[in-house]
C-alpha cells in the first residue's frame, strides 16, 4: 500500500482529514508495538510526574509567594486562584527511553491535543492479538467530564479557538464523543460565553454544565513575547470577559483553569528547587524522570555559553517544538544570541537527555492520563526534537 492509499483511509474516517503537511506525510502507516514491560514503564513514569506536579500545586496553592518564581502574568494568579489547587483531568506526558529507563521532558496539561490521532490511527492498525492502549481514552474522558459535572449526561461546551483548525479534528471527535452518549454539545470560543439566569453558563445562549476547554490558559491571560527583540502581537490584552465569566462561575472547566501552573515549564525548575520539601515517592519520581531543569535566570550565562551541548532552552508556555533552542543542533553564534534575547523570568535551561533510538532518532510516546491514571499513548517520530513535522504513528501493546 503506498501512502497515498493509506491518506485516503485516514481521511475515510471522516476526522483527519489533513494527512499532509507541506507535501510531507503526517504519519506512518506501520504501527509502532510496544512490549507489555515498556508500555508499563511508560505509564508509570508519567503517572508518578503526575503525581510529582500535583505535591507541587499543592504547595503553590499552600505558600502563594512560590507564584513569583515561576513569573506568572496577574491574570494568570487569577486563573491559578479560580481552582488552585485543582489542575487536572486529562494530560499528554511526553515521554522518552533513554539508557536507564524513561526520562519525562514536559507536561501538556492545560490544552492536550493529538486524541484524534492517537485513537483513529490505533484503529486503523488493529491487528490480531494486539492490543490498542487507546481502546479506552474517550470513554475515559467522557465518564471523568460527566464526574467532574457532578451529575449523568451533562450538557457540554467545548470552547476553542475557532478561528485555528490545527485541532479542529479532536474538537469533532469529543462532539461525536459525547452526542454519542446522548448529551448535549455546544462548540464555541471564549467570546461567546455568557451566563443564564440561574448563574450557570452559556455556549452561544446554551445552557451548559460543564466547559471542555480546549483554549490555552496562556492566551487568556496577557499576551507577551518571549524575546527581547519580537514585537508584542497586535491583540495582547487579556480577554477579561470569558476570564470572569470562567473564573467566577460555578460551572466546572475541564481541565480547570490552574493548569496556568503545572502547564508553566518553570514548574519543572520548581520540582528541582523545591525537591527535598516534595513527598518522598514524589522526589524520587522527580529524580528518576525528570531532567535536571532550572530558571534560566539562575545559571551563570558563561557557564552556559561554555556547556551549549549539554542544554535545552524552553520558554515558559511553548508547544509543539516552539520557543525551544536545543544547543547541540545550533552554533555558539545562536546559543549565544538566544542566551541574550532570552526575555529574562520567562524561560527555563533543561539539561539535554539522548532518547534511545527506535524506528527514528527520536521517538516520543506521548503518555494520555485521565485522573492521574494512564489511558493511552501517542507516538510520533522525528529525527531531531519533536516538531510540528513529526510523523505520527500507531502504537500497539504485546499483550
Amino acid at each position: 500500500m503506498t501512502y497515498a492509499d493509506f491518506a485516503a483511509r485516514v481521511v475515510a474516517t471522516g476526522v483527519l482529514s489533513d494527512p499532509w503537511l507541506d507535501g510531507a506525510p503526517r504519519f506512518e502507516e506501520e504501527p509502532v508495538i510496544l512490549g507489555p514491560d515498556a508500555a508499563e514503564a511508560l505509564a508509570a513514569a508519567a503517572e508518578d510526574v503526575a503525581a510529582a506536579l500535583d505535591a507541587l500545586c499543592r504547595l503553590v496553592a499552600a505558600e502563594p509567594e512560590l507564584l513569583d518564581r515561576l513569573g506568572l502574568t496577574p491574570i494568570q494568579r487569577i486563573l491559578w486562584h479560580a481552582s488552585a489547587p485543582a489542575w487536572h483531568v486529562l494530560l499528554r506526558a511526553d515521554a522518552f527511553f533513554v539508557d536507564g529507563g524513561v526520562a519525562v521532558c514536559e507536561v501538556n496539561c492545560d490544552t492536550p491535543s493529538g486524541e484524534a490521532e492517537a485513537v483513529l490511527l490505533g484503529r486503523l492498525a488493529a491487528r490480531p492479538g494486539l492490543d490498542d492502549p487507546n481502546r479506552t481514552l474517550l470513554g475515559r474522558l467522557a465518564a471523568a467530564v460527566e464526574s467532574v459535572a457532578g451529575r449523568p449526561r451533562p450538557a457540554v461546551g467545548i470552547v476553542y479557538p475557532t478561528e485555528i483548525t490545527e485541532d479542529l479534528s479532536m474538537v469533532r471527535l469529543y462532539a461525536e464523543l459525547f452526542a454519542a452518549r446522548g448529551q448535549r454539545v455546544t462548540l464555541g470560543s471564549p467570546y461567546n460565553l455568557g451566563r443564564g439566569a440561574d448563574g450557570r453558563l452559556t455556549l452561544l445562549g446554551e445552557p451548559i454544565d460543564v466547559v471542555l476547554r480546549h483554549y490555552k490558559t496562556d492566551w487568556l491571560g496577557e499576551r507577551e513575547p518571549v524575546w527581547l527583540d519580537e514585537e508584542p502581537p497586535n491583540d495582547d490584552a487579556p480577554l477579561a470577559g470569558p476570564i470572569g465569566l470562567l473564573a467566577g462561575s460555578t460551572t466546572p472547566v475541564v481541565n480547570p483553569l490552574g493548569a496556568v501552573v503545572p502547564q508553566n515549564k518553570r514548574a519543572f525548575a520548581l520540582l528541582w528547587e523545591l525537591i527535598g520539601r516534595l513527598p518522598p515517592d514524589a522526589a524520587a519520581a522527580v529524580r528518576r524522570h525528570v531532567p535536571y531543569t532550572v530558571r534560566l535566570e539562575a545559571l551563570d550565562p558563561a557557564a552556559l555559553a561554555a556547556t551549549r551541548s549539554d542544554w535545552v532552552l524552553k520558554s515558559d508556555y511553548g508547544c509543539e517544538g516552539d520557543e525551544v533552542v536545543v544547543g547541540a543542533e545550533v552554533d555558539d553564534t545562536t546559543w549565544g544570541q538566544s542566551l541574550a534575547l532570552a526575555r529574562p523570568g520567562r524561560w527555563v535551561a533543561q539539561r539535554r537527555f539522548v532518547p534511545r533510538p527506535g524506528r527514528a532518532p527520536v521517538v516520543n510516546h506521548g503518555v494520555y492520563l485521565v485522573a492521574g491514571r494512564a489511558a493511552g499513548i501517542l507516538t510520533r517520530l522525528s529525527d531531531r526534537a519533536t516538531d510540528v513535522t513529526a510523523r505520527t504513528v500507531a502504537t500497539l501493546v504485546q499483550p
